[in-house]
């Protein structure tokens, strides 16, 4: 018995302290995901607090299973555990049998799974959080009080710094498709050998107050002016897996035209700046963006402000003596740019459509000095 709960009790620990370190590397992934199923309930109110909420999750998942490999405290965190595998294994459940969310975020998107791979996850750690927690009382402290409760706060300090830090600096390990080298054209595209949705034409009719469905190949035997036609429609057989990595990527000019594939397959190098949204008064990064301004026009790079919120944007160049024949000002779905742009915001220097290298904000110092560096483009661009 006591071999079968240190064997439940190290798995469940270090499944505790991986899962919340995946998310920490990018807690706003996981604010993105509760945010999706707050629209599914429609209970948007608690949109603003997603980010809150997940940085506290984060935190207390790294905790304890820390607190679990530790053996400290068990009778409480016995509870805390069961309480929030109960928790998880309702959201995962749902996703899956509703059908509404595709992917639950239990690993982050650095190991995506399905909704029902979630479920099935959280339904054998449920097991094993039961088994631990009817068995609690046996569960003895592995060190003296005093160092679990230091190794503890470590943990707590650890958790709640690594997300500051990547909230402001982008993340340490880059899990999206907008990672360093990545082609974003190539990203866009159907990789090969993708498997489509398998799809078959239904129709549906209805005869004597009875609607009935049924396929091209297999109708009534005695089908007749009597059947009433009511519709047709693409019944989903089995789901591929033909999607692009990189999906509603637009880059739309203020006038309306797609310049997508033209800026990304442009020669040479350009900048991108995503930002969702603009603060009414002048952000921290202003003053370097100053620098990155003048190195691009020293360089005759050209530089897109890509935004999902153009008004904005005008304004906060016009504050500033900068025109739009400096800067041209790109619309983009505000999907689309959280996902490209984990902090708010983010500079891409790209060269024929590669991402050479991408800074939040914080870092446009070092963007300052990388695009300094760089060689002198023959044709001066926006």
């Amino acid at each position: 018995m006591k071999l079968s709960i240190n064997i439940s009790r190290i798995f469940v620990g270090v499944l505790f302290i991986f899962s919340g370190l995946i998310k920490a590397n990018d807690p706003l992934g996981l604010s993105y995901k509760m945010q999706e199923f707050f629209e599914v309930w429609n209970i948007h109110w608690l949109d603003n607090l997603t980010l809150s909420f997940s940085i506290i999750m984060i935190a207390f998942e790294i905790v304890a299973g820390v607190a679990v490999l530790l053996g400290w405290k068990m009778r409480l965190f016995s509870w805390l555990l069961l309480l929030l595998i109960l928790f998880f294994t309702f959201l995962t459940g749902y996703a899956f049998l509703s059908d509404k969310i595709k992917e639950c975020g239990c690993f982050g998107n650095c190991i995506p799974l399905t909704s029902g791979q979630s479920f099935a996850k959280d339904l054998i750690l449920l097991v094993l959080i039961v088994f631990l927690f009817v068995n609690r009382s046996k569960i003895k402290p592995i060190l003296s009080n005093l160092n679990s409760q230091v190794i503890l706060i470590l943990s707590l300090v650890f958790s709640f710094s690594f997300q500051w830090y990547v909230l402001q600096h982008l993340p340490v390990v880059d899990c999206l498709p907008y990672k360093l080298k990545a082609n974003i054209s190539d990203q866009m595209k159907v990789p090969p050998g993708a498997i489509p949705d398998s799809t078959v034409i239904s129709f549906v009719y209805e005869k004597n107050g009875k609607q009935l469905e049924f396929t091209a190949d297999k109708f009534p035997s005695d089908f007749d002016d009597s059947y009433k036609f009511i519709k047709r429609y693409d019944k989903l057989v089995r789901k591929g897996n033909a999607e692009p990595a990189i999906k509603d990527f637009n880059l739309i000019t203020l006038s309306g035209n797609d310049t997508t594939q033209e800026i990304l397959q442009a020669p040479g190098y350009t900048i991108l700046l995503f930002a969702k949204e603009m603060p009414d008064v002048n952000p921290s990064w202003s003053k370097n963006f100053g620098g990155i301004f003048t190195a691009k026009k020293i360089k005759n790079i050209p530089l897109y402000f890509v935004t999902a919120n153009a008004e904005q944007v005008e304004a906060y160049l016009g504050k500033n003596g900068i025109t739009v024949y400096d800067i041209s000002i790109l619309k983009c779905d505000a999907t689309a740019i959280k996902t490209a742009a984990r902090v708010n915001p983010t500079l891409y220097l790209l060269k024929h459509g590669v991402i050479v290298n991408k800074w939040a904000g914080a870092d446009f110092d070092n963007a300052i000095l990388e695009i300094s560096g760089l060689p002198v483009q023959a044709e001066s661009q926006p």
